[in-house]
Parts: structure tokens; C-alpha cells; sequence
């Protein structure tokens, strides 16, 4: 088994590279993996790569296998799918997804890893981290049948939360973003689309994801008397101005954090992350969520990959990174 890997550091805010890594040797209770493809997560991974991770939440956002610190040099990431190459007999073999960052292979203990639904395309595996996510928000949230919920914010987030919502019984969900070409992804996740602007009515429930002040304001201006917006952004060091001098107390109105470090109160006492991350696996069967794979890099190219989706000027809701020379067309 090679000793050596290669891996994605940020070297400093803004500038990344691949770097040679040494393996640790495999104890009998890892595994050794050989990753296929891993995910950006373009929200979080956007603010590391720029530096602006608040000192102060330096340790709050690690990553479960972080090198290095903040602002760097760090090794950041958490959306990894791969192949067993060494460990247990009921592992090998096995296509498993990680919380780790960017890196051709890597030795982790076994229980670190999830095994993919073998009808869960590896691809699409990458997405389970953010699904996982969006199963805690719902459990923060707890929608009931019939709401109106607007979600704002259509990244990575944001789709999951309207994939899930979209099977609840009687619920109308209305993704709301700036961009009119995510319609055609809204439609495929079984959403209604609006642009901010066209945003009508009062909601029961607002889910926001944008990151934005103007997209956490809309959702307080439309939730309906004693509504809530489950807060799902992570603003890093930026600054958030609100209006709240109109409806928000007399309409009784809150805004209620999610955060996925933890699992939610509703379910705490019955569920742990491991849990919660393979419920995220099996929903994953609903090929709905490849609507959110919109575009894919080799590894090598990941430094200029990682620039050019920080300043926008590659679009895309989940950018996949591939590792395997012969996946000419990562095909899903």
C-alpha cells in the first residue's frame, strides 16, 4: 500500500496547492481509503479559503480531520467518498463516505466511516454531509402538515431542505434565490421557485440559507404571526444588519439557530450523529438530489477550481472533484 498521498492545503487566505502527505500506518482497527470523489462545500469552504473564519471560532470549526489551523496552512474539507482498499472483511471493497478533506487516500478508524447504499451513486454520496445537515434543521424546525415554507437561499443547503420538506405531507415549499436559472433545479427537487422580489404571502415556516442580511430580512417580513426562521447561514466574520421595528414583536416572530455539531434537542436523547449521518445515506437513494451536482474538476486542478468557485466565477450548487484518471465523464 503506498505511504504517500496527495491532499488540497490552503498555504495561506486565497491560495491553494496539492501537497505531498505521508500516511500514518494502519492499525488493526483502521481502514485504508482511496477516495473517488469528494465535495465542495462551497458556503463553508468559500469562507476558510478567504480567511474569514472569526478567531474566536477557531476550534468550534474544525474539521473532524483537519491539519493544520486557521487561516492557515490548514487542510479543510469534509465530503469524501472511497473505496476500503485495507481493513476489516466487512469493509472491504466497500464505497463509504468520510468527513475528510481533499486527499487521494487516507487511513481513518474504522468507525469513521459510513458504507454507501450500494444503490447510492458514489457521486452522489458526496452530498450526505449536507443532507445530514439538512435532517437537523428539520428536527430544529419540526414542520407540520400543510405549512407554507419558504426556503432562502438556493445552495447546497438550501435544495436538500426543499428536497426533504417536498415529502412532507401537504406542505406547498417555495425555494426563494436570486438566481432565475435555479427554477429548473427548484422543479426537480419537487419546489415551487420564486425570486426575492416575487416573494409573496405569509409562511409558517422560513428556512433561510443565503448568508445574506437581505435574504434572512425577507424571511422575517414574511413569516405569519408567530412564525419562525430556523437560521441555518454561517456568516463567518461578516456583519448582519435587520429591521425590527415592524412585525417581529408585535407578529411575536423568532429566529432560532441550526447548527449540525450537535444533534438537535428534539432528538438527542434517541439519536447520535453517527445515526443522523446514516439516515442521511439512506434518503440519498432519491436520485431528486443529483440536480444538486452541477459540475466536476480532476484533483489536480482543485487550487484553481477552489479560486474560481470562491469569486463566482464558476458557478455551481455541489462542485464534485474527481480522483480517478479513467472517470473521463463522472458520469453519476
Amino acid at each position: 500500500m503506498p505511504a504517500q498521498a496527495r491532499a488540497f492545503w490552503l498555504s495561506e487566505p486565497g491560495t491553494g496547492e496539492i501537497r505531498a502527505v505521508e500516511l500514518a500506518a494502519a492499525g488493526p482497527g483502521d481502514v485504508v481509503v482511496r477516495t473517488l470523489f469528494s465535495g465542495v462545500s462551497r458556503g463553508t469552504e468559500s469562507l476558510v479559503f478567504r480567511g474569514r473564519v472569526p478567531v474566536a471560532q477557531f476550534q468550534a470549526m474544525r474539521a473532524p480531520f483537519q491539519d493544520g489551523d486557521f487561516p492557515g496552512p490548514v487542510k479543510y474539507g469534509y465530503l469524501n467518498v472511497g473505496v476500503v482498499e485495507s481493513g476489516p472483511p466487512d469493509l472491504l471493497g466497500r464505497n463509504v463516505f468520510c468527513l475528510y478533506p481533499h486527499q487521494t487516500r487516507y487511513v481513518v478508524p474504522a468507525a469513521s466511516v459510513f458504507v454507501v447504499p450500494t444503490d447510492v451513486p458514489p457521486r452522489r454520496a458526496v452530498l450526505a454531509g449536507t443532507v445530514e445537515t439538512a435532517i437537523n434543521a428539520l428536527w430544529d424546525a419540526a414542520p407540520l402538515i400543510g405549512d407554507r415554507i419558504a426556503v432562502i437561499g438556493a445552495g447546497m443547503v438550501g435544495c436538500c431542505v426543499a428536497r426533504l420538506l417536498s415529502r412532507y405531507p401537504g406542505v406547498a415549499v417555495t425555494l426563494v434565490d436570486i438566481d432565475p436559472g435555479r427554477a429548473v433545479v427548484a422543479a426537480a427537487l419537487g419546489a415551487e421557485f420564486a425570486r426575492p422580489e416575487d416573494v409573496t404571502g405569509s409562511y409558517d415556516l422560513v428556512v433561510h440559507t443565503s448568508a445574506t442580511s437581505a435574504g434572512l430580512q425577507l424571511g422575517i417580513d414574511r413569516l405569519a404571526r408567530e412564525g419562525t426562521v430556523i437560521e441555518l447561514s454561517w456568516y463567518g466574520d461578516a456583519e448582519v444588519r435587520l429591521a425590527l421595528g415592524g412585525a417581529f414583536h408585535t407578529g411575536r416572530l423568532a429566529v432560532r439557530a441550526s447548527q449540525v455539531g450537535v444533534v438537535a434537542p428534539s432528538r438527542r436523547a434517541g439519536r447520535t450523529p453517527a445515526d443522523r449521518l446514516r439516515l442521511a445515506l439512506e434518503l440519498l437513494r432519491d436520485s431528486a438530489f443529483d440536480a444538486l451536482l452541477t459540475g466536476w474538476s480532476p484533483f489536480a486542478d482543485l487550487p484553481a477550481v477552489m479560486a474560481r468557485l470562491v469569486d463566482g466565477d464558476l458557478p455551481a450548487i455541489c462542485h464534485t472533484i474527481t480522483y480517478d484518471r479513467e472517470q473521463a465523464t463522472c458520469s453519476v
